[in-house]
């Protein structure tokens, strides 16, 4: 009998088996985690469905070495919840997609780790897979993979970990990952600037980011995006006395920006929670929703360039690195002036929401050059020669 439908395994040997059985069939495999992204990446057509959901729990947490590792279907409020337990936290700020995409769900640890999707502590923490220093894995022929452990090392050869952050599930089954983590700060702090335009809170955050104040997230909201004002969010985190010279010493850094108003506790955390997602730009639910990459100095012109050609919607985080944009779905969701944009900004650009016509007929993720694309097939050809996982998610015909 054909293997068809949705599977569940709550063992790795069990997801083994599916996987042996639909190498045998060759039966193209669809990969999910907790559905709370199933949206993101091109429709992908596969015979099959495995979900990781119920392959979940801790499998090891060292906080004195400061490493924890999960099952893929671990649910990441699990993961945070046993590390604030112990004043930790995972140093990416994991993002929770839900109200983007209107998905319901959990947002698991391996999905997490398959996206390498950042939040706003990137600028900071770096990466998801900047943490991520071990994995186990179910390739094409079925075997189970194990790349990494509980350090950091060098790599000679293929870095199997790193390359399985932001591989989405097209290189095999993601069972178990393992990341490095960091304390978690006493306080955290946001300061505000109000009301300035695009170009001058790109500068007033390179200005912060630069100085030797340890900013942890640089964001700046435009008029009308979030139901406000001109916002433009630094964050600072630490002990308070430090908290409270840095923040004297930025107001004085900034003073020709304006002057720095002050946001703490829950407050301040929403303030993050929502960057962090999304949020601003959610509605409306029929708009494209794009990430651009870029140079943070070109960030401001990037987007003004994109508003000459098209409507468009948009905020900064990265301190400018990243942009999230919103624009309506006509024609192409913007895809040709959004990636020369994003390209004159020393970048590129993701389709992060728009309906299943529009992602099968437009590149979702960056056109590869030859020479990439080119390795690209070849990595996969190595790890998943029949093309079974998530056929066709990044790129069409891999």
């Amino acid at each position: 009998m054909a293997l068809t439908g949705l599977h569940r395994p709550a063992h790795e040997a069990e997801a083994q088996s599916l996987v042996l059985a639909a190498a045998k069939e060759a039966t193209p495999i669809r990969v999910s985690g907790g559905g709370t992204r199933a949206g993101l990446g091109r429709p992908v057509q596969a015979g099959v469905t495995i979900s990781t959901e119920k392959l979940s729990g801790i499998t090891l947490y060292e906080p004195s070495e400061m490493v924890i590792g999960a099952w893929a279907g671990t649910p990441l409020a699990e993961i945070e919840k046993t590390l604030d337990e112990k004043g930790q936290m995972l140093a990416f700020e994991p993002a929770d997609y839900r109200l983007l995409y209107g998905s319901h769900g959990t947002p698991t640890i391996g999905a997490i780790a398959a996206g390498n999707l950042s939040g706003p502590r990137r600028l900071w923490g770096g990466a998801c897979r900047d943490s991520l220093i071990g994995v186990r894995f179910i390739n094409g022929a079925g075997e189970i993979i194990k790349s990494g452990g509980r350090v950091m090392k060098n790599v000679t050869g293929l870095d199997l970990v790193k390359l399985q952050a932001g591989a989405w599930g097209t290189l095999g089954l993601l069972t178990e990952v393992i990341f490095k983590v960091v304390p978690k700060p006493e306080t955290v702090t946001t300061l505000v600037l109000a009301g300035l335009s695009d170009a001058q809170a790109v500068e007033a955050m390179a200005d912060a980011i630069t100085s030797p104040f340890e900013i942890t997230g640089a964001a700046h909201l435009p008029d009308g995006v979030g139901g406000e004002g001109a916002r433009t969010y630094l964050r600072i985190e630490g002990f308070a006395d430090s908290i409270a010279y840095r923040a004297g010493e930025l107001g004085k850094l900034l003073k020709t920006y304006g002057a720095l108003s002050r946001l703490d506790g829950a407050v301040s955390a929403s303030v993050w929670s929502a960057i962090r997602d999304g949020a601003p730009l959610v509605e409306p639910r029929d708009a494209a929703i794009w990430r651009l990459s870029v140079k943070g100095t070109e960030a401001a012109k990037a987007v003004a360039a994109i508003r000459e050609n098209r409507e468009a919607r948009a905020f900064y985080d990265w301190g400018g690195g990243l942009i999230w944009l919103a624009t309506p779905v006509v024609g192409d969701a913007g895809a040709e002036v959004i990636r020369k944009a994003a390209k004159t900004a020393k970048g590129y650009a993701t389709l992060v929401r728009a309906p299943d016509a529009i992602r099968a007929a437009v590149p979702v993720f960056e056109p590869e050059s030859t020479a990439v694309a080119a390795l690209t097939k070849r990595i996969k050809g190595t790890i998943d020669p029949a093309g079974l996982f998530n056929p066709g998610l990044m790129h069409s015909g891999i």
